[in-house]
């Protein structure tokens, strides 16, 4: 059963736009270093021939596994996202109970997730922890170094 990746149209459009690149760029290249490998002789104890094979078997199976997310990708309405509890594409607003630090995270898909832009993929235990709270909730989030309390200031549409 293929996973269901869901993200935005931005999101999307940066996939099929790295899987273009890789398919137009980056195979021919490999290609043409196995026809220069190949054009050196022996291929049996050829070392950059058996390099540039492994490159391009990575290579197509990292096409392979970006155009299996393209396929099973379901754009997310964002006309269509409520802010009345936690979800993915709303922007969260928390208060680290023992700290008080304040923080702002943006719940997004596993691919668009980028810590330094505020945004954590919807399958980090943090993100999984807020799901379903409304603002007011204390959420009690265990993650590998202990019990995290976060309550809910703000909900709003990222």
């Amino acid at each position: 059963m293929a996973k269901v990746s869901y993200m935005t149209e931005e999101g999307l459009k940066k996939l099929k736009e790295e899987v273009d690149h890789l398919v137009r760029v980056e195979r021919p290249k490999i290609s043409a270093q196995i026809a220069e490998a190949r054009d050196k002789g022996d291929l049996s104890e050829n070392a950059e021939y058996d390099a540039a094979k492994e490159a391009q078997g990575m290579l197509e199976m990292k096409i392979a596994k970006l155009q299996e997310k393209i396929r099973n990708a379901r754009v997310i309405d964002e006309s269509q996202i409520d802010t009345s509890s936690v979800q993915i594409m709303n922007k969260v607003k928390l208060k680290n109970i023992k700290n008080n630090a304040v923080m702002e995270y943006m719940l997004v898909a596993e691919n668009e997730a980028d810590l330094k832009a505020g945004k954590i993929s919807i399958e980090t235990p943090i993100a999984k922890g807020l799901l379903g709270k409304k603002v007011g909730d204390i959420a009690k989030i265990q993650v590998p170094n202990g019990l995290l309390e976060f309550e809910i200031l703000d909900i709003t549409i990222g």
